[in-house]
């Protein structure tokens, strides 16, 4: 297996006469937390429904983990996880009672123990015996991730994890995207959210029109933006400033 544990080349993806992908093309390396910044309507969900299999392709090359994603499906879903832009919990359910549901539909060989194990590991021992319904927002997006942790995939996606959270949830789920790309987990990230992609990724891709129209660190990002202007101090580029001047938007304040 090569370093990359996701490869695209040429994704192409149209919507009756729309074209919505135009031949889209990046790599993600194991371990990794990969940041896909796009506007709304870029094609960053379409993306992630292709790479997990849930839509097909009209052209291009996608591999997972070494699996061709259209013709070994069913390999890729066992190396992957999907946790979408909403929770998907049971609300009648505890806590506990929903890792375990999942645990159960995933053939885990002990899912009490793997249940209590993800409580703990997440910071939920006290509330996982309550109803999912009275979780708070930001408990809720850390029990779906830790969901998405059962049966220890390979890679993780999330698309748009903290839409809707109030900041202090919103650091929550960072702080557990954190540990799990610590832990090996390779992590693709899509947001909208610019102060997001900044914290979290290791690289970042840009998809506008359809297309990457640049990949790379955080630093490279800024190396391709102008030197800062010194005034009474030296103003340095914030990635929402990069983000607007790549995609050809004058600075919105």
């Amino acid at each position: 297996m090569s370093k990359d544990t996701i490869s695209v080349k040429g994704l192409k993806k149209s919507f009756k006469e729309k074209e919505v992908l135009k031949g889209v093309d990046f790599e993600v390396r194991r371990g990794e937390i990969f940041g896909l910044l796009g506007s709304n309507g870029a094609g960053k969900t379409t993306i992630i429904n292709i790479l997990s299999t849930l839509m097909k392709s009209d052209g291009g090359k996608v591999g997972i983990c070494g699996f061709d994603v259209q013709h070994q499906p069913d390999y890729v879903r066992q190396s992957i996880s999907l946790t979408g832009q909403f929770a998907t919990l049971d609300g009648m359910l505890t806590g506990r009672e929903n890792l375990i549901m999942i645990a159960k539909l995933r053939g885990v060989s002990n899912p009490a123990q793997t249940a209590d194990n993800l409580l703990a590991r997440f910071s939920l021992t006290d509330a996982g015996n309550r109803r999912a319904d009275n979780f708070s927002g930001g408990m809720r997006r850390r029990l779906d991730i830790a969901m998405s942790m059962i049966g220890s995939p390979a890679v993780i996606f999330l698309d748009e994890p903290t839409t809707g959270l109030d900041p202090e949830a919103r650091m929550e789920v960072w702080e557990t995207v954190k540990e799990l790309a610590d832990g090996g987990t390779t992590i693709l990230l899509t947001t909208q959210y610019l102060e997001e992609a900044e914290q979290l990724a290791d690289r970042i891709a840009i998809l506008h029109e359809g297309k990457i129209i640049t990949t790379g660190t955080l630093l490279e990002l800024k190396e391709m933006f102008p030197p800062a202007k010194v005034e009474y101090i030296e103003k340095q580029p914030t990635l929402e400033d990069i983000f607007l001047a790549i995609i050809g938007k004058k600075e919105e304040i």
